[in-house]
């Protein structure tokens, strides 16, 4: 059997996993970068690519998947098959199978994304803008596929559990002088107000923190209301 190989990875403003959407499209504002590996840097590869406006990203969890270096019957033997899903608040639990949770038998995610453009001549060879990002920079990147309306949307599915809670959950507030663009500025508030805290983290006053773009976000909730503390350059 053929081995999964890791084609391109992508770039994006988040070094760590925490802060980012819990789901591609969440926060459309948020962009980042496929970059191909050596070997699959051939512009011919995307021919025909920048008629669509999404693509299917097949990726691999590169952060805090525990059982990625076990051999496969260890895996077997240690998954769990219940987690317990931020959209329930973390208290209560749901099989696997039926959460898109990292804690999966494989390290293995599936996000459609926003393409903006296909650059075919970059100095690293073709590359893919993207948007509406929920992985962390450096993720392996194993497919890339055409999203196709016809056969990919379906108007009368049912979300289950996850239709219980969407949405914002919050508002923002960031400090008029934050050194950030104005597409940072917005990808950022987009963020916060769909609440990056931890499920089972969420106390008004509570001060918490991640990097993005270059810079430490420290934030606080008090009244349903993200307020940005402090942006402090890396």
């Amino acid at each position: 059997m053929t081995e999964l190989c890791v084609i391109a990875r992508v770039r994006t403003d988040f070094p760590t996993k925490f802060g980012l959407p819990r789901q591609s499209g969440l926060v459309p504002e948020l962009e980042g970068v496929v970059e191909f590996e050596e070997g699959f840097r051939v512009p011919e590869a995307v021919r025909g690519l920048e008629g669509f406006s999404h693509i299917w990203l097949l990726w691999g969890f590169s952060e805090g998947f525990a059982s990625r270096e076990e051999n496969k019957d260890d895996r077997s033997l240690r998954w769990s098959p219940t987690v317990r899903p931020p959209r329930l608040g973390g208290n209560e639990r749901m099989g696997v199978f039926a959460t898109r949770s990292p804690n999966r038998p494989n390290p293995i995610g599936l996000s459609a994304v926003r393409l903006l453009a296909v650059e075919k001549n970059s100095p690293v060879g073709p590359r893919l803008r993207i948007a509406g990002i929920d992985m962390m920079d450096g993720t392996p990147v194993y497919d890339i596929k055409p999203y196709l309306p016809l056969a990919d949307c379906i108007p009368e599915a049912k979300g289950g559990f996850a239709d219980q809670a969407g949405g914002d959950r919050l508002t923002a507030s960031i400090p008029p002088d934050a050194p950030l663009s104005p597409e940072q500025r917005e990808a950022l508030a987009s963020l916060l107000r769909s609440d990056p805290r931890p499920a089972y983290q969420r106390e008004d006053g509570r001060e918490y923190g991640f990097p993005f773009a270059g810079y430490e976000i420290r934030f606080t909730v008090k009244d349903l209301c993200a307020v940005v503390t402090e942006i402090r350059k890396i």
